[in-house]
């Protein structure tokens, strides 16, 4: 019954203590608690959103968390809510010892932005433990001629709580010869002294036995038991005695172990064994004698253990003399425990943001971190800096706690990250410090455009190409990385908005390569220029231009175009030369020109077949018929001739012409159509000519019909071709007189070009006279044009094959008419 009355006293103490919840928020915003020991895992403690005056959720959204100062967390944050709770069941004698009041320290951080609040929870204490005797059963030996109020020390009893739960009083069993009488120590639990209040005769009671009882103050109290036998000796008249009573001592905490901490004397008046003294370390707690030991014969203190200043700053050590008789005196020796600066500072980092944008500003914060120098009375003062010249400094928040932020703009394409050393020194002596490595890793920001490596571009692609042929490729480099780094490629149009060259071309849009669309001609074209921007794959794009220009190579696709003497198939080309004319006399001209550029456009003549190969030749650079000799009677009036004008393009391209060159004695007679009299000799039936004259109109008529869709076609194809604004200039200018030779075919020069035969004066002979161009510059149409004669006849000229003249074949031309 008496032990269900106390469980129901402790639950009401622990849910009292429960219930008391201190908060206080000073000027350093620390947040204070209390909680009881031995609370089970997950009782609640505060609910912090509440105290830190936050809405419900913020926590959760800041990703609050809790950092302790020492190795452990006891308790533990539910974000959505706020409230803290006990991680585990909190033992204070463990945590604490016999420190009082019992005190946990721990930050709450909280990041977006980044903050930190200095929180403690105080651990009271529960009478969980009962006092406890070390020794169960002491024995004292006492003559009996001890005197009346003679003092004997007892052992003290160990309670490990504090406060009103720990040892409070003791008491003792009833007997006819002691009492007892309670002392304190300065440092120390409260120990006992048995007063003799009787006389001891040693035939009447040789031993008395005795009880003590210590109890705490706790509810219900706790209690601890002794046995104590005292032995009655015979008469030793003289006790001991101390040179004094307490014997002062200064230690340094860093001493080693077997350094003399004080020597204690005691005397004895007896004779004998009982005046041999022994000395001891009686009656003290366990952890004195765990670091102290004394000399049984000298008396002198020395250190067994390692002394810490920070743990225990003074002992009380009860040094116990006895002589030979079994009497004993007691004193004290006090130690005081020097601090020497024997622990470096300690840097304990909190938060740390990492990876941090590039572009983030001056005096963001990057981490939140705590010094602690448990040698601050003789340490100094504690500083902290940066180990390196590093785009950060440290700032004081409050208190020993610091922030470290950015001193200066970041780039991460420079640094991509930093090895931040903190450095914690204090001033000693001796100087001690401490070194804490922080890494910071700098994320990328789209602040840098793709770079082409060149500004521009010249790429070749040959006519008559394949479609969607690779023609070349532009690259840009971009410095960041990831999406910020992924390059896109585009065309962009010319300046003046001519959409057509999109026609032309296309490019990769992942690696910037080129294709042509379509078959390049160089007649058409010969280079066009666009634009290619790349742009980075950054949340705000960047971009950046290059320009290109793509010129076209000129193939040998184009034939070797006869401008005269016209080859329509319909009337013969007949030249006439007098029978008179001597050696090297100028018959004729053959005029070519090739649409294709360069070497491929050079042309040259050559005699191919002839009536009499003996009788003319060509000129291989410019086309001239002269005689080769004297042209005698014997020479038929009809010489045919077939000339062959070839370019220099690889493979070489020609094509041949025929002449017809009528040998006469004069020009009165007209001899212009030549009559074969073979032909004439023979007679036409009627019926065969109205046949002949069927066929003629049903072939005049398909003709007609596949001109009309040519000329359709070639005007579809001018009107496409326009887009690029061709220009193709071609210049011819002769004359000659007396005689024309007209003809019709599928087209014509663009502009008149009057040509005059004249004869020398005084002789019988007639020559060609090739004038100098007189005629301005003009662009050549698409369009069918002609070549007309002085005398109104044309010269049938297909502007479809000589769209397109380089300068080099109009120089060509226009040297051979000189």
């Amino acid at each position: 019954m008496a032990g269900a009355r106390g469980k129901s006293l402790q639950s009401r103490q622990v849910g009292s203590l429960l219930i008391f919840l201190c908060v206080s928020v000073g000027g350093a915003t620390t947040i204070r608690y209390s909680v009881a020991e031995e609370m089970e895992s997950g009782s609640f403690v505060a609910n912090v959103a509440k105290d830190l005056r936050l809405e419900v959720g913020k926590l959760a959204a800041r990703g609050a968390r809790l950092v302790s100062e020492g190795n452990k967390m006891h308790f533990r944050l539910h974000r959505k809510t706020g409230d803290l709770f006990v991680k585990e069941k909190l033992d204070r004698e463990s945590l604490c010892g016999k420190a009082d009041p019992c005190v946990l320290h721990f930050e709450i951080i909280l990041v977006e932005p980044l903050q930190s609040f200095r929180a403690e929870v105080r651990v009271f204490d529960i009478n969980d433990n009962a006092p406890v005797f070390l020794n169960k059963e002491p024995l004292l030996k006492i003559p009996e001629s001890t005197p009346l109020g003679s003092r004997f020390p007892l052992q003290s009893a160990q309670d490990l709580d504090v406060g009103l739960n720990g040892l409070q009083n003791y008491t003792l069993s009833a007997n006819g010869y002691f009492h007892l009488h309670t002392r304190f120590r300065s440092h120390g639990p409260k120990y006992a002294e048995l007063v003799l209040n009787k006389p001891l005769d040693r035939e009447e009671q040789p031993e008395v036995n005795l009880t003590i009882t210590a109890v705490d103050g706790g509810s219900p109290p706790k209690s601890g038991t002794a046995h104590i036998r005292v032995v009655v000796l015979d008469v030793n008249d003289h006790v001991p005695q101390f040179s004094r009573p307490v014997y002062p001592a200064q230690v340094s905490e860093n001493s080693p172990n077997g350094s003399l901490v004080a020597t204690v004397t005691a005397m004895d008046l007896d004779e004998g064994t009982n005046k041999a003294i022994t000395y001891s370390l009686a009656q003290n707690p366990e952890a004195i004698l765990k670091t102290f030991q004394i000399d049984s014969q000298t008396g002198e203190v020395r250190l067994r253990g390692t002394l810490d200043f920070e743990d225990i700053e003074t002992y009380d050590i009860d040094i116990q003399a006895t002589d030979g008789g079994g009497l004993s005196a007691h004193s004290k020796v006090l130690v005081e425990v020097v601090d020497v600066n024997d622990n470096p500072p300690e840097v304990m980092v909190s938060s740390v943001s990492s990876p941090l944008p590039e572009d983030s500003p001056p005096q963001t914060v990057v981490a939140l971190f705590t010094i602690r120098d448990r040698d601050i009375r003789v340490g100094g003062k504690v500083t902290c800096f940066l180990r390196e010249d590093l785009p950060f400094v440290i700032k004081p928040t409050f208190g020993n706690s610091y922030s470290l932020v950015t001193d200066r703009s970041l780039d991460r394409e420079e640094v991509s990250g930093y090895n931040i050393t903190l450095v914690a020194m204090d001033t000693g002596p001796p100087s001690l410090s401490a070194e804490t490595m922080i890494e910071v890793l700098i994320s990328d920001v789209n602040d840098n455009p793709p770079i082409f490596r060149e500004d521009s571009y010249i790429l070749t692609v040959r006519e008559n190409n394949s479609p969607a042929v690779f023609i070349g490729q532009v690259h840009a480099e971009d410095l960041d990385l990831g999406e910020n780094a992924q390059i896109t490629y585009s065309l962009l149009p010319p300046k003046n908005g001519d959409l057509s060259v999109f026609a032309y071309i296309s490019i990769n849009s992942d690696n910037g390569k080129l294709y042509a669309l379509r078959t390049m001609d160089y007649e058409a074209i010969q280079d066009f220029q666009f634009v290619v921007k790349a742009t980075d794959g950054g949340f705000l794009s960047l971009n950046s231009q290059a320009t290109v220009r793509v010129v076209v190579l000129d193939d040998n696709d184009n034939h070797p175009m006869i401008l005269y003497p016209l080859q329509n198939g319909t009337l013969p080309c007949n030249d006439l030369v007098p029978r008179s004319a001597e050696a090297g006399y100028l018959v004729t001209k053959v005029v070519a020109v090739d649409g294709d550029s360069g070497q491929n456009s050079w042309l040259s003549y050559h005699l191919l077949k002839a009536t009499d190969l003996g009788l003319f030749c060509v000129q291989r650079q410019n086309g001239e018929i002269r005689t080769l000799r004297q042209i005698s009677e014997r020479d038929p009036m009809m010489q045919k001739l077939i000339i062959l004008v070839q370019d220099h393009g690889q493979p070489a391209l020609s094509t041949t012409v025929s002449l017809n060159i009528l040998l006469v004695d004069g020009f009165s007679e007209p001899y212009l159509q030549f009559q074969d009299p073979t032909k004439h000799s023979r007679k036409v039936n009627p019926s065969t000519k109205y046949l002949v004259i069927s066929l003629a109109i049903l072939s005049f008529l398909f003709l007609l019909s596949v001109t009309v869709i040519f000329i359709i076609h070639v005007y579809q194809k001018i009107k496409y071709r326009e887009k690029f604004t061709i220009q193709e200039h071609f210049y011819d200018d002769c004359n000659f007189s007396n005689n024309l030779v007209q003809g019709q075919g599928n087209g014509s020069l663009s502009q008149p070009c009057p040509y005059e035969m004249c004869s020398a004066t005084g002789t019988g002979n007639s020559e060609f006279r090739f004038l100098k161009r007189f005629m301005p510059n003009f662009p050549f149409p698409h369009a069918t044009g002609e070549i007309k004669m002085e005398a109104g006849s044309s010269l049938p000229l297909n502007s479809e094959r000589n769209k397109s003249r380089r300068s080099e074949g109009h120089d060509q031309v226009s040297d051979d008419y000189m």
